[in-house]
């Protein structure tokens, strides 16, 4: 049986070759490390590595390369981020479509004395954007935000909330897990200082690399969440107070820097209008194929019915046969890979209205085809009829 892969909103896969032909070539032709080795190959890599800085600050619109720090993932950038910047008494608001990788954090922080608030939603997903400035308390330092929704794909409006933000002398951090590789990030048009990002979904690189990038002026108020070895100013035993070592201790993930260098490669020569396009095209033939089914009461589609404002994401729940049977049955009998639950955004879910139950999520990326999506609209017909 046919695979058809409909979760790239968890990983993209497959890759392009040549992120596998770059991994593969580092782990057997180089395979060396950085700032510790004092040999040509050592020094040819570091400039792949900081190529790839340069990369990613042009395609954010970040102030300096220097200013790109890489992580193991999203999940620990935020982390990083949330964790070394607030401080007890501080107040900070987030969307009410955040993932767990902010929610958690804030969670955990809010028992040592930092409390949030949520920025209400509308049933799609939708931030309620009059809401924010009302919000805002004299004790608010910031708004953390996800660009899109990893459960229904509604895109969050950074430009205006980031614009609110710089009225109010609020710190913008935001989540790109969904979104970058597909929609345009301006830091600095968006008056973003923190843009988290990971490289294993649309930035088609390998899992286990991501990364954060700082406004210069955010750089000295987060206090570092790990230390140890950079391979600089080995004399001293205190933290580097420089970029990018201040927050880059340990063995870097070389294999996932080298692969993601070939992802952002790709991306600029393939153009993010054309990856947006292909998506949401994907996107609008599921979503019209499927319509019938919710019209007769088979599903219901969650979010957003168009195509404008939103990523190739795509939630359901099937209102007749159990949503985790459903999913069951498109990959066991039909080989569609999809994702079903919760989706770790559990107050997203309550947002939308689909919590505890959960929903079938069917996530579209640049390898997909139309085929794949008819295939996909056809065995939702016979598994629901």
């Amino acid at each position: 049986m046919e695979r058809i892969y409909l979760d790239n909103g968890a990983t993209s896969f497959p890759k392009p070759k040549e992120v596998a032909d770059a991994v593969y070539e580092y782990m057997t032709s180089v395979g060396t490390n950085i700032n510790r080795g004092g040999y040509q190959v050592a020094y040819d890599l570091e400039g792949t590595v900081f190529e790839t800085r340069e990369m990613l600050a042009e395609m954010f619109g970040g102030s300096d390369c220097k200013n790109v720090v890489f992580t193991k993932n999203i999940t620990e950038s935020l982390n990083v981020v949330l964790k070394g910047f607030l401080k007890p008494g501080d107040h900070i608001l987030c969307s009410s479509m955040e993932h767990n990788a902010v929610m958690r954090p804030l969670v955990q922080l809010e028992k040592k004395g930092v409390s949030f608030d949520r920025i209400p939603g509308k049933p799609t997903g939708e931030l309620e954007l009059d809401k924010v400035e009302e919000m805002i308390r004299p004790d608010t330092v910031a708004i953390v935000m996800t660009h899109a929704s990893n459960l229904v794909g509604t895109v969050n409006p950074l430009r205006e909330v980031g614009e609110i933000c710089r009225k109010h002398g609020l710190k913008f951090i935001v989540d790109s897990a969904q979104s970058a590789g597909v929609i345009p990030i301006d830091m600095k048009e968006m008056h973003i200082e923190a843009l988290c990002f990971t490289g294993h979904k649309s930035l088609l690189g390998p899992q286990g690399i991501g990364g954060f990038i700082l406004d210069e002026d955010m750089i000295p108020l987060i206090d570092p969440l790990l230390s140890g070895g950079t391979g600089s100013i080995s004399h001293t035993e205190e933290i580097p107070d420089f970029m990018p070592d201040r927050f880059e201790p340990g063995t870097m993930n070389l294999p996932g820097i080298v692969g993601l260098h070939a992802g952002l490669k790709w991306i600029k020569e393939k153009g993010l209008d054309a990856i947006a396009a292909h998506e949401l095209g994907l996107t609008k033939r599921f979503l019209d194929g499927i319509a019938p089914l919710e019209a007769a009461g088979k599903l219901k589609i969650i979010g957003l019915r168009g195509t404008e404002g939103r990523t190739g994401v795509v939630s359901i729940q099937t209102t007749e046969v159990d949503c985790a049977d459903a999913a069951f049955r498109l990959d066991f009998e039909y080989g569609i890979m999809t994702r079903v639950g919760l989706h770790c955004a559990p107050n997203a879910h309550k947002t939308l209205g689909t919590f505890p139950t959960g929903t079938i999520r069917f996530s579209f990326g640049n390898f997909n085809t139309e085929e794949e999506v008819d295939a996909a609209i056809k065995a939702l017909k016979e598994i629901c009829i």
